[in-house]
């Protein structure tokens, strides 16, 4: 394949019988081994695979997204025993919580092995590791043999993509391989939690909230969870979405609480955006339609939420919106890791 055809066209294969699966497992690892790039579905948000022991792979990931080469990726594992050659230690900590949330969205900070490439990890000593819960790109990675380097499959700082069409819409003229998994059911990225430091650290929150990883590991007491760019370290970042902007659609987004649709109207019209051009995303205090480019109702649980959110800021995008106002969050912890992707998205 040309990687400097700008004109590629990503194929788009299904999985949604026992056949099709097996054949588009089969190329994504003949891909993957070559050292191409394959977009994979996760329960959390769909990545941007490549060999993560292949440096040269996994610098594709890097232009392919336009991504900084301070950000650190993350490393995909299928067992425990990959999962530990990605590392040269593995506390008592990472196998305690290991039983307890893999597979599943939880990223354990621990130090990097010598197989692990500097690009992964952003030159840092530490590398991020996760068993994703997701069929597909388990079987890809036992297939392949070694982990996959996997960020999410968007343009860096765009919204991360949760659905095959997302990733077509944002990199499908760079990427040769596009998988359709259907919807992540996570819906925003993993908990990315630092065991090399004690009391663990919460770089990136996630859905997996802080109670659950207390309850894993009691021994541990008071975390500190005010990890990432403002933890007061000045070496590499240890993990990923820790940038300030992050996670962001086209559109303005900017979050508001209103009490009446007069209120809404009145705030949004500070912001000199006309509300056919304005898109509303609501889970309490529900606008009528008619105002309104569109109005989106997600409910209001954390969970259902998370699922939805990135899909209705990609529609957002693709209706033309100016302004996407969000309705404003609870604080209850659940809700914490939604805040903080919102809270990046609408960054300036």
């Amino acid at each position: 394949m040309d990687k400097g055809n700008s004109t590629l066209k990503a194929e788009i294969l299904p999985t949604h019988t026992a056949a099709l699966f097996a054949a588009a497992v089969k190329r994504s690892a003949e891909l993957l081994r070559a050292g191409e790039l394959v977009a994979l579905p996760t329960e959390t948000v769909y990545g941007l695979a490549a060999n993560a022991f292949d440096a040269r792979a996994v610098a594709r990931i890097f232009t392919a997204k336009g991504r900084p080469a301070h950000n650190p990726i993350i490393v995909h594992v299928a067992d425990l025993e990959m999962a530990r050659r990605c590392v040269t230690e593995w506390p008592a900590a990472a196998g305690d919580l290991a039983r307890a949330f893999w597979p599943g969205p939880l990223t354990l900070v621990l130090p990097r092995s010598k197989e692990i490439p500097d690009i992964v990890t952003a030159g840092g000593s530490t590398v991020g590791v996760r068993w994703p819960s997701h069929p597909f790109i388990q079987a890809v990675i036992r297939e392949c043999g070694f982990p996959l380097a996997a960020p999410s499959a968007n343009p860096s700082n765009r919204i991360s993509p949760t659905n095959a069409e997302h990733v077509r819409q944002g990199l499908g003229d760079k990427i040769a391989l596009i998988i359709d998994g259907g919807q992540s059911q996570v819906g925003i990225e993993s908990t990315v939690l630092d065991l090399t430091v004690s009391p663990p650290r919460v770089l990136r929150p996630g859905m997996i909230h802080e109670e659950s990883l207390q309850a894993a590991l009691p021994e541990c007491g008071v975390w500190n969870s005010e990890g990432g760019i403002g933890a007061g370290e000045h070496g590499p970042l240890r993990s990923p979405g820790n940038l300030p902007r992050h996670y962001s659609p086209r559109a303005k987004l900017e979050m508001l609480a209103w009490r009446d649709e007069r209120e809404l109207g009145t705030q949004v019209a500070r912001s000199k955006f006309q509300p056919a051009k304005t898109h509303i995303i609501a889970h309490t205090v529900i606008p009528s339609a008619g105002a309104w480019g569109r109005v989106s109702v997600i409910p209001h649980d954390a969970e259902a939420f998370a699922r939805a959110i990135y899909a209705e800021l990609h529609r957002g995008d693709e209706l033309g919106a100016e302004l996407i106002v969000v309705e404003a969050l609870p604080e209850a912890n659940e809700w914490q890791a939604i805040r903080d992707r919102l809270k990046r998205a609408a960054a300036v």
